[in-house]
């Protein structure tokens, strides 16, 4: 390949990390939400069945605990409660 196809697929690859830059942040930021929620249900595994808290260890739980904290633990052990 000559230099001249090189020099445009790096500008190309430049403008399209320049488009989808806060996509990606947004990505990423998600994907270590995500990470820190399965942390948590893993922490929980070991200290919540002596507590009565039974929750699965999942992406979906994860993905809620992650992205909505404190508020999304609530509603998992809330739709627990209910569908128990």
């Amino acid at each position: 390949m000559s230099g001249g196809i090189w020099l445009a697929l790096a500008l190309g690859g430049l403008v399209l990390l320049a488009v989808l830059r806060r996509p990606l942040r947004l990505l990423g930021r998600v994907l270590v939400r995500w990470g820190v929620g399965l942390a948590v249900l893993w922490g929980l595994q070991g200290i919540g069945p002596g507590m009565g808290v039974y929750l699965g260890f999942n992406a979906f739980n994860a993905l809620i605990l992650g992205l909505l904290g404190v508020p999304g633990f609530g509603l998992l052990l809330l739709t627990q409660w209910v569908f128990r």
